[in-house]
């Protein structure tokens, strides 16, 4: 969930659900990645996908229960984890092939390169997200703003 919206990505990709910690921050990295974990002696970067999609950010507090999503994803030829910033995790489900809508027109303003699909369970909507293209796009977005 991030801002009581559903967000879906394929449990293939996750690798694991912890607690917020304690991140380092990076200096000149853009406002999304939040820094670094040490994550039993692997640093991973932890991006917030609230600010990432270009939502208000969290306040961090302690009645937030914010989570870090660890997720692997394949770039450059090889496995890279990268810490998704999350507001909560709801469940693991099976979402059947019937409950997807995969081409969604979004109009001509709104980049959904990201979005492989919707799917409707019961009466909610979930938003189902290609991990490989959101974390490409902020690859390129941070390239961009670094080098612009």
């Amino acid at each position: 969930m991030l801002a009581n919206e559903g967000y879906g990505i394929d449990i293939q990709g996750v690798r694991e659900i912890n607690e917020m910690m304690s991140i380092t921050p990076i200096p000149e990295a853009p406002p999304f990645m939040k820094g670094i974990v040490n994550l039993r002696g692997k640093i991973i970067p932890v991006i917030d996908l609230r600010e990432r999609f270009g939502m208000t950010a969290k306040a961090n507090t302690k009645d937030n229960h914010n989570c870090i999503v660890v997720v692997e994803t394949q770039v450059s030829g090889g496995k890279h984890s990268t810490g998704l910033i999350v507001d909560t995790v709801n469940e693991v489900c099976e979402i059947k092939p019937e409950q997807i809508e995969e081409k969604v027109e979004l109009g001509a303003r709104v980049s959904s390169d990201y979005i492989t699909g919707i799917a409707k369970i019961s009466d909610q909507v979930i938003i189902l997200l290609n991990m490989e293209k959101v974390l490409e796009a902020g690859a390129e977005r941070t390239l961009h703003e670094s080098t612009g």
